[in-house]
């Protein structure tokens, strides 16, 4: 029996979801740019009390951890921990790209050979990225790649390979004339996606230091340049 509080903001999207015995009872969410912070409390109070709980009932917070938008991870992380740290919970971590591909698999019909791509727009032609079969085992670890037309050349050779999220819409003019490749259409990160990650993480007692804990950002953060500079 547990309450677990999710949220995700390593995208444009801001969602939380609270889910019970790994059940999504609620969930709140919206996607555009720069506006994490001004509505993620709201969105956990509106959950909570929508749920008729207290924070106390809580059991657990889960957070999305990267990689990512250095920005939504700081803001989504620090929410966490304050969280965690006023209410003595544990702190939860699920691998962004995990989650993304926990939510292809939960609400797309998917085939047992197809290999899932999450993709995280990063910079221009770069993004963030891992391969993971049917069952969410990892075939490629993460990392930040450069895409190109010879990009995933090899897997694509022996397997169809679903590309999805905000990364994938640009790589589709370098990819899309592979016959292996296909791409899902309208994906967006949901803290919905973290449900059973968090679940089984929170059964195995699998927590992280919440005093020390960072995002995994992957990159340093680069600041853009003021205009005129």
């Amino acid at each position: 029996m547990s309450y677990i509080l999710q949220i995700e903001t390593a995208t444009t999207s801001c969602s939380v979801a609270l889910a019970h015995n790994r059940q999504v009872l609620a969930f709140k969410e919206i996607n555009a740019r720069n506006i994490h912070a001004e509505v993620i409390t709201v969105y956990i109070d509106e959950l909570i009390a929508k749920c008729n709980i207290t924070y106390a009932n809580l059991d657990a917070v889960a957070v999305s951890c990267g990689p990512g938008s250095y920005t939504g991870l700081r803001i989504g992380v620090s929410t966490a921990k304050g969280l965690c740290f006023a209410l003595d919970k544990p702190l939860i971590a699920v691998e962004t790209l995990a989650a993304m591909a926990m939510g292809a698999v939960a609400g797309n019909p998917i085939g047992d050979d197809v290999l899932l791509c999450p993709m995280i727009d990063a910079r221009r032609m770069e993004v963030y990225t891992a391969i993971f079969n049917k069952a969410q085992q990892e075939i490629k670890p993460t990392a930040a790649e450069i895409i190109d037309e010879n990009s995933f050349a090899g897997l694509l050779a022996q397997h169809n390979i679903l590309f999805f999220g905000d990364g994938a819409d640009k790589c589709r003019e370098a990819l899309g004339n592979n016959p292996h490749a296909h791409f899902l259409p309208d994906f967006v990160n949901s803290a919905v996606h973290l449900t059973n990650i968090a679940t089984d993480k929170f059964e195995k007692k699998e927590f992280v230091d919440v005093a020390y804990f960072e995002p995994y950002y992957l990159k340093d953060f680069i600041a853009g340049k003021k205009a005129g500079s």
